[in-house]
């Protein structure tokens, strides 16, 4: 596997600071650290309109050696979304309660998943078994030949 695909989305969170760029830019600094995770970027955060008036809000981005982590807010609906995608494993319980707390969300959905389930993380290892795979093919092939050779 490559790692785990984290969503979260949060409902009732408090609007004053889902609208506070500087405090979601502060949280997006901590949040890799908190995780066990390393950061290779500042966050990027910016605050934006959308095409209806009520959808505005803040968005943002930290990138991690393991991959991302965003985030995007809808302030007059008190809404969060979070996306964490990792090629490492970390407490997804613990960072979403984090998350909701320091949201103060009144509920939250979480959705979890593995990807890559074909993504070969150890090349060398991949090379490993791919050479086993190839040994025991040849040794089945040489087995039934010599089986066919008796009869």
């Amino acid at each position: 596997m490559f790692g785990p695909h984290l969503t979260i989305d949060m409902y009732g969170c408090n609007k004053k600071k889902l609208k506070d760029v500087n405090y979601i830019h502060a949280f997006l600094s901590e949040l890799p650290a908190l995780m066990g995770m390393t950061k290779i970027m500042p966050p990027y955060v910016f605050s934006y309109s959308g095409l209806k008036p009520e959808d505005w809000g803040v968005s943002g981005i930290v990138l991690i050696a393991e991959s991302h982590i965003s985030t995007h807010t809808f302030v007059e609906k008190g809404y969060m979304s979070f996306d964490i995608f990792s090629c490492k494993d970390f407490d997804t319980e613990g960072i979403c309660d984090i998350i909701a707390s320091k949201f103060e969300a009144k509920t939250y959905e979480k959705n979890f998943f593995m990807r890559g389930r074909h993504f070969p993380k150890d090349t060398m290892r991949s090379k490993q078994m791919l050479e086993m795979e190839r040994e025991k093919e040849t040794a089945q092939a040489h087995e039934s030949t010599h089986t066919h050779e008796e009869n």
